[in-house]
């Protein structure tokens, strides 16, 4: 990886690349993003979040996109919500939880 970080995100997505998101270096929470190449085994970087997030939960959806969801950001609770698109590298924010969550888990429901 480019930034070493903790805290952070790693999704297979289906073309067998791994996407990591967000987390923490250095003490400052991150919204950058890398690709990890699996045919080339190299790292690159791809588009920022738009919300810097830590201790986060990331899940691939049925269409191949990324759902990012909650963390924290500098100690405060998230409840924004992102999707990545793989095949533009754009993130777009989505609606907001309905609570502030911590600690969380998601999982993919079978109709996507």
């Amino acid at each position: 990886m480019e930034v070493i970080r903790d805290h952070h995100t790693a999704t297979i997505l289906t073309n067998g690349n791994v996407l990591v998101t967000g987390g923490s270096h250095n003490g400052a929470t991150q919204n950058s993003t890398e690709l990890y190449d699996s045919s080339t085994e190299i790292w690159i970087t791809t588009g920022s979040m738009n919300n810097a997030r830590q201790n986060h939960q990331a899940v691939l959806l049925k269409d191949g996109k990324v759902l990012v969801t909650g963390g924290s950001n500098v100690g405060k609770a998230l409840h924004t919500a992102e999707l990545y698109d793989p095949s533009t590298e754009l993130w777009t924010t989505v609606d907001k939880m309905n609570n502030i969550q911590g600690g969380l888990e998601i999982s993919p429901l079978t109709n996507g």
